[in-house]
């Protein structure tokens, strides 16, 4: 498995370097945002491992930017920041999981691998569900009325979700889980924003198909008036 870790501190890259290649990890460092997305977007990595706070680009933009090419690897945020809002904003840019420092190297590495097995699990397949289609290559959600809306990360996996299971009640807890983690540090409300912001989206292509809530049971996606 092949790793790029960007971390400005050196110590700890060097750190994270030796810890992740006693793992049988290849691991590429570097100290600075534009060397990550240089290096993210010429080379295939199985996961890649962002700290947030770095010279020349933050970890925020070198996420946008690699979620607004196209690239879907796996990416683990590190930061010292510990606000609600750092982690939601991470999550809402596409990062697939977030961990403040200081942390341990244990429950860093076992995020990592859980973030990889989601993606081996991953096997893309156009979805269409009532007249919208989603596209697990560009995550672009598409209605027949001709509009189309690209999602973020997190927002792909929850309207994913979805539409593996439509009519189906799924709890806040459940989306949790299968979006964010079971170890993850995001608060129960990250998944009500994400919803809010996957309903605005419905309503804004003209679909006839939304996410209802379910009194004390949880959301379900379906088409109005089915």
């Amino acid at each position: 498995m092949r790793l790029l870790v960007a971390e400005d501190e050196p110590d700890l890259a060097e750190a994270l370097t030796v810890f992740f290649e006693k793992n049988q990890f290849t691991v590429d460092t570097v100290n600075d945002g534009l060397s990550a997305y240089e290096y993210a977007g010429a080379d295939n990595y199985d996961a890649i491992i962002l700290d947030i706070m770095m010279p020349k680009m933050d970890g925020i933009e070198v996420l946008r930017r690699l979620r607004s090419d196209g690239n879907r690897t796996p990416i683990m945020m590190l930061t010292a920041k510990a606000e609600k809002n750092d982690r939601i904003t991470g999550f809402d840019t596409g990062a697939d999981d977030y961990l403040p420092k200081p942390f341990d190297t244990d429950e860093l590495l076992s995020r990592v691998r859980a973030i990889l097995r989601r993606r081996e699990e991953y096997k893309p397949s156009v979805m269409t569900y009532g007249d919208i289609t989603l596209n697990p290559v560009s995550d672009i959600l598409e209605c027949s009325t001709g509009k189309s809306v690209r999602l973020s990360g997190r927002e792909f996996q929850v309207m994913e979700l979805f539409m593996h299971s439509p009519k189906t009640v799924l709890s806040a807890d459940k989306i949790m889980e299968r979006v964010w983690g079971w170890d993850s540090d995001a608060e129960i409300n990250v998944v009500w924003v994400h919803i809010s912001n996957l309903r605005k989206k419905l309503g804004n292509l003209g679909s006839k198909v939304t996410i209802h809530a379910n009194r004390g049971l949880g959301y379900i996606l379906e088409v109005e008036n089915d």
